[in-house]
């Protein structure tokens, strides 16, 4: 009995830091995609794509341990965000912030 108590302490332990991590991840991700978002309305691609591949790879680690709606929004979000960094790449500035203002929302939702 204390040796099943003990398993389903463990498991809780290791489900709810996993929680925690992908909150952690999308916090960063939120902050670096509104970031590329306040770049890209300055006109400052180069800064826009920056911010949204730090977005990405705080997205797509947070992607990883999520699960249900808060992963199909991070999951969303990623490509949102790889398509904020191949349009800015491209000094396509308004479609790469619009692309971000969508990841931003998507990010958002995950933690709703």
């Amino acid at each position: 009995m204390k040796k099943l108590a003990s398993i389903c302490a463990g498991l809780f332990l290791i489900l709810s830091t996993a929680a925690f991590a992908a909150e952690d991840h999308a916090a960063e991700a939120l902050s670096h995609a509104k970031a590329a978002v306040e770049h890209g309305k300055a006109g400052h691609p180069p800064v826009l794509v920056e911010h949204a591949k730090l977005a990405l790879e705080h997205t797509l680690a947070g992607s990883l341990v999520a699960h249900g709606k808060a992963k199909n929004h991070l999951d969303a979000a990623a490509q949102s965000l790889q398509d904020a960094i191949d349009q800015g790449g491209l000094d396509q500035t308004a479609p790469a912030t619009k692309s971000a203002e969508d990841a931003v929302e998507h990010i958002k939702a995950s933690s709703k």
